[in-house]
């Protein structure tokens, strides 16, 4: 008599090996997922610099900005926020489009916010400001952190304390 079919224990091998497969797959997609919503900092960095940048042709002046919208990133996002203490970004015209996973700030240092709304002068050649973000996408309390500079184009990162 033949038989047709598969035997038990074929069949919880193929499921061992599927499970397998999605144990060492899952963690790599979440990995890929979160390394994707880097693109916002770089993206906003970019538009930041720009408001600065004709802020500057305008006045001779860059603006600092406070941490906006809070000074604590939050896996899940956040408002941005305009009101009282975040006037530097309103300034210079930012705003990001929607929920912000990622803190800005605009300062004389890296990874610094400066006192927001005051201003720094203008001065070719020399790096006048730094724009960074920071956030926390996986919701370990340890932040990414991207920066730019008026003098360069470039978007560094800094993924020490958060490389999920």
């Amino acid at each position: 008599m033949g038989r047709k079919g598969f035997t038990l224990i074929e069949l919880m091998i193929v499921v061992a090996i599927i499970a397998i497969l999605a144990a060492i797959a899952i963690p790599q997609y979440k990995k890929f997922q979160l390394k994707a919503k880097t693109s916002e900092a770089k993206a906003n960095l970019g538009s930041i610099r720009s408001c600065e940048e004709a802020y500057s042709a305008e006045t001779d002046n860059y603006v600092f900005c406070g941490w906006t919208p809070s000074n604590a990133p939050t896996a899940a996002g956040q408002a941005w926020v305009t009101t009282s203490g975040h006037e530097g970004f309103v300034s210079i015209g930012f705003a990001p489009a929607g929920t912000s996973r990622y803190c800005y700030c605009v300062g004389g240092s890296v990874n610094t916010a400066g006192t927001d709304a005051a201003t720094n002068a203008f001065n070719e050649g020399n790096v006048d400001i730094y724009m960074t973000a920071k956030g926390d996408l996986d919701g370990d309390g340890s932040n990414q952190w991207f920066y730019a500079t008026d003098e360069d184009l470039k978007v560094m990162a800094d993924y020490s304390q958060d490389d999920f």
